[in-house]
């Protein structure tokens, strides 16, 4: 005997009560990154979990080298088959995309979560473009960190860490003395940037670092105490060794974790290697954000865009993933595993290294942070600044020659 029409319909009625989640496809998002070394690897996988935790599914499209990753980010959104989010670093990098209108902007999260509240100034004026948020900060990187090898150091008889450049220059020439790589260093331009940027900053000082990349005075980069930071980041590369050009930055690293070399001057995304080799802060190296307790903390990151589409899925998913990345409990677990600081003060620091508690402290000290020279320029005057830095990294070029190239590499 068949039940009554009606009793089928609400029976089905009460089924499809039942099941209102099934309705919605969860919220899928691709993410392309270039976060592929060890440490790196194990940071992006706390941030797809963080996201499924709250119901979405990451796909991970791993890209290795940032230029590259960007550029097959832009090309598939011009392409019109876009990921749902990509990873730039807290720079200018996306500014064109912005403009272009290729970019969704999340300020309905950025409003709800409050992110002028908690994110640095240096942080806001590169995600907020026209009164618009068009990234997703994910954590804040110093990329002049001072790293030093405890073995190292022991071999050669230093006793104590560098407190200035010239304690510096003279734990390497012990360094070398004792038959190790006094500062192991990757022979690529961008690495080479990274040098150059701590030597003006810390031997040049915030003033003179200011007056170059932000204002481009050629007054002063014409002048004696620029060519005196130009000389200095010179002498550094006679401490390094045959194999560096080329060389990968988590290469550089592994000289110093299995204690090869003294010295590197890198992010402090080199932890997330000396996490990978069970190495400890404090105890098997060293770091140091500078010199002095007021020594510039240069804000460096990353972030996440998001490129334009009409499709309401993929705006959910981008929404979703934007507030995501930017709570407390992930800001904590993913820097806990790249080496980085959370973007935010309102977290627990108390679980993180003694490196991170120093980034966490500087970034306390508004009158310590400095924008990293890619948040002034353009990526064409960092392009062009590049060439004449590695150009006189790698070869013999007068000092003065240098000056008068980058007062033309950082014409507007």
């Amino acid at each position: 005997m068949k039940p009554p029409r009606h009793a089928l319909a609400a029976a089905a009625l009460a089924a499809a009560a039942l099941l209102p989640a099934t309705a919605q496809p969860p919220l899928k998002a691709e993410v392309i990154h270039w976060w592929t070394s060890g440490g790196e690897s194990a940071a992006v996988k706390t941030l797809a979990e963080a996201y499924r935790a709250q119901g979405g599914v990451w796909v991970d499209t791993a890209v290795a080298l940032g230029e590259q990753a960007r550029s097959v980010a832009i090309n598939r959104i011009a392409g019109g088959n876009p990921p749902t989010a990509a990873q730039f670093n807290t720079t200018q990098q996306f500014r064109d995309i912005v403009d272009q209108g290729m970019l969704n902007n999340v300020d309905a999260v950025a409003q709800r979560d409050g992110w002028d509240k908690f994110l640095p100034e240096t942080v806001l004026q590169a995600i907020k473009v026209k009164g618009h948020y068009y990234a997703a900060p994910v954590d804040i990187h110093n990329m002049t960190w001072f790293w030093y090898s405890r073995a190292a150091f022991r071999k050669a008889g230093i006793a104590a860490e560098p407190r200035s450049f010239d304690e510096l220059f003279a734990a390497l020439d012990k360094l070398k003395a004792a038959g190790l790589v006094p500062l192991a260093h990757g022979g690529q331009p961008w690495q080479d940037g990274i040098v150059f940027t701590a030597t003006l900053a810390h031997y040049g000082g915030r003033e003179l670092y200011l007056k170059v990349f932000r204002d481009r005075d050629p007054k002063a980069i014409l002048g004696e105490d620029f060519k005196k930071v130009l000389l200095a980041f010179k002498r550094l590369q006679g401490y390094t060794d045959k194999g560096s050009p080329g060389r990968n930055w988590n290469d550089a690293t592994a000289l110093l974790i299995n204690g090869r070399a003294g010295v590197q001057i890198m992010g402090d995304w080199v932890k997330g290697e000396f996490a990978q080799a069970r190495q400890e802060a404090g105890k098997d190296y060293g770091c140091s954000p500078g010199f002095g307790p007021n020594a510039p903390y240069i804000v460096q990151g990353d972030v996440m865009v998001f490129p334009k589409t009409d499709k309401p899925d993929q705006i959910k998913a981008q929404q979703l993933l934007a507030s995501v990345i930017t709570q407390p409990a992930t800001q904590v677990a993913f820097s806990i595993k790249k080496g980085s600081i959370p973007i935010r003060t309102d977290v627990d620091a108390s679980k993180m290294d003694i490196c991170a508690q120093m980034g966490v402290a500087a970034m306390k000290d508004k009158s310590r942070q400095l924008g990293n020279g890619e948040i002034y320029i353009t990526p064409d005057q960092n392009g062009a600044l590049q060439d004449v830095l590695t150009g006189y990294w790698n070869r013999n070029v007068p000092v003065e020659k240098v000056q008068k190239d980058i007062v033309n590499a950082l014409k507007s």
